[in-house]
Parts: C-alpha cells; sequence; structure tokens
C-alpha cells in the first residue's frame, strides 16, 4: 500500500489573510510554501496579483512564484504536474509542504489526482469563436458549452472566455467527447489537512476596496502599463488576469481612471465570493472565522489539529 504524501492546504477567498497562516505554520513546522495562485506564477505581475514579498514571506522558501514569462501560457495540467514534483521533494526532505492559494481547480486537480489527456488545438477554431465572442458576447458561448457539456459549464465562470472556448475545442475535436469526461480524478495520494478561511462578507469586502486602494497607490497602474505595452493577445493568461484587464481601458483612454477602479473592486469582490462558493462544496475543509477569533487562538486550534494529523 502506498504511503501518503504529508500536505497541508490553505484556502479562501481573496484578501482574508491566508499567505500570513500560512508562513506562521511553515514557521513552526519547518515547513516550505507552494502558491496555489494561478497568476502569481508570472515575473512582473507582482502588485495587481496581491504577490508576497521576500520581506513578508520572513526567510520561508516559496514555491511556483515568478517561474514563467507574462508571454506563457499556463494551465491547471501544468500547475498539476510541476506541483506534483515539489511536493514529493518538500516531503523527502522531511519538511511540510503547504499550499496556499485560491485558485480552486488548481488545488482540486492536484489533492483529487486529476488524469489529464493531452488534447491538440485548432487555431482556426479559436479564431471562429473568438470572433463569434465579439459579435455575440460571452453568454452565447457559455450557453453553447452547457449545452454539450453542462458539468465542464459548472465549473467556468461564464466570463471566462478563454475556458470556454477550450471547452467547446475539445469537444469539436475529438468529434463529441466532452471535457468533463477526459479529465478523471482518482484516489488522493495525500495526508491532507484542508483549512479554509472565512469572514464576515461586509469586512471582506471593505478589506479589498482597500486593498485595491493600496495597489493604485503602490504603482499598479505602471505595471499596467508594461503589461499593455508587451502586445500580448488579449486572450492570454496574463492579459485576462483580475487587476489588469478592468484597468486596460484606462490605458486606452476608453474610460476614466475612476470608473476602472470601481469596476476592479467590484469584479474582485465577485471573485471572492465565487472563491467561497467553490470551496464551500468541498466537505474536507476545516472552516475557521478569522473574523470571529484572535491570531493566537486561530493557531491553538490548528495546532491541536496539526498534532492529529501529522505528528
Amino acid at each position: 500500500m502506498m504511503q501518503l504524501q504529508n500536505l497541508i492546504v490553505i484556502v479562501g477567498p481573496t484578501a482574508v489573510g491566508k499567505s500570513s497562516l500560512g508562513i506562521e505554520i511553515a514557521q513552526k513546522y519547518d515547513g516550505e510554501i507552494i502558491s496555489g495562485d494561478s497568476m502569481q506564477v508570472y515575473r512582473h505581475l507582482d502588485i495587481g496579483t496581491a504577490k508576497i514579498t521576500k520581506d513578508e514571506m520572513n526567510g520561508i522558501k516559496h514555491h511556483m512564484i515568478d517561474i514563467l514569462d507574462v508571454t506563457e501560457d499556463f494551465s491547471v495540467a501544468k500547475f498539476k504536474d510541476r506541483a506534483i514534483h515539489i511536493i514529493q521533494s518538500i516531503n523527502y526532505n522531511n519538511k511540510l509542504p503547504i499550499i496556499v492559494g485560491g485558485t480552486g481547480l488548481y488545488i482540486q486537480s492536484l489533492i483529487d489526482n486529476y488524469s489529464f489527456i493531452p488534447i491538440e488545438s485548432s487555431q482556426e477554431f479559436r479564431q471562429e469563436k473568438q470572433q463569434q465572442l465579439q459579435e455575440h458576447g460571452n453568454e452565447a458561448l457559455y450557453n453553447e458549452l452547457v449545452m454539450i457539456d453542462s458539468l465542464a459549464a459548472e465549473k467556468i465562470h461564464p466570463n471566462d472566455s478563454k475556458r470556454i472556448i477550450r471547452a467547446l475545442e475539445v469537444f469539436y475535436i475529438t468529434k463529441g467527447k466532452k471535457l468533463s469526461s477526459i479529465s478523471n480524478k482518482t484516489a488522493s495520494p495525500y495526508n491532507l489537512l484542508f483549512i479554509g478561511l472565512t469572514m464576515d462578507r461586509g469586512k471582506l469586502y471593505e478589506i479589498i476596496n482597500n486593498r485595491v486602494d493600496m495597489m493604485i497607490e503602490k504603482g499598479l497602474i505602471q505595471e499596467v502599463e508594461q503589461l499593455w505595452k508587451l502586445g500580448l493577445p488579449k486572450d492570454s493568461t496574463a492579459m485576462q488576469g483580475i487587476g489588469y484587464k478592468e484597468l486596460f481601458p484606462y490605458i486606452t483612454g476608453e474610460n476614466q481612471l475612476e470608473e476602472c477602479v470601481e469596476l476592479l473592486k467590484r469584479n474582485t469582490r465577485r471573485f471572492a465570493k465565487r472563491q467561497l462558493t467553490w470551496f464551500r462544496r468541498d466537505p474536507r475543509i476545516e472552516w475557521f472565522h478569522v473574523d470571529q477569533m484572535n491570531k493566537s487562538s486561530l493557531l491553538e486550534k490548528i495546532d491541536k489539529i496539526i498534532a492529529g494529523k501529522f505528528q
């Protein structure tokens, strides 16, 4: 029988305090942190992704941060392949791997050991769907996906045109095979402690709004300008990131800054809501309301769980 590998996963909505908790646990239990964020893999996308700084890391080794250029694409399958080897290495060195992040599909693909069948792509098909997107909007594409693969549609946001087109493309290339039927999960290889952080929604939204204001003060506009100057395709992973796509209309002179900032705040709040909806479906998660306890009480409760799980 295969021995399960130790793994802690800390999830929750953006801005709830996942990173600081991960560092606290890593310091106490000789751990290393793996980012479970789909955008922090990109170099130079720092402010808009709320990427942890070297000082904030407090000497804890972090993985899956700043590993790609913004011109490169990233996917759930690529995340899983890389993360598997990192977790194995950390366990081999008798340390504790801790995944910290809020990209639900990436984390689920790893802990539930999804298997992905590589499917080729069709540039002609993608161009056709991009044209359809421009003429009829996201809703028409999403409704098409619902008709052919409702299970895949449940896991994709209606505004995520890139993933919608990919799901449609898989159906087209494979002549009728559904994306939901070719990514299967098997038994998890991990001795898993799954921690979820949450708080009162009103308080969380206030933190998110303040964080966006801080990002603007720190130079987010300049960061977005640098990304825009690269001339990346609009459907590239980096260009679709929250914190960037909302501000492009300001860079191009289409909208006023105040309007773009309000849109960014709204989209970030909606993103946080979707994150909570995704994670609340998983009964394995031990939830902690961080606004209802101080940090020492939170750490004391987590310590007891870790003691029973890994020691």
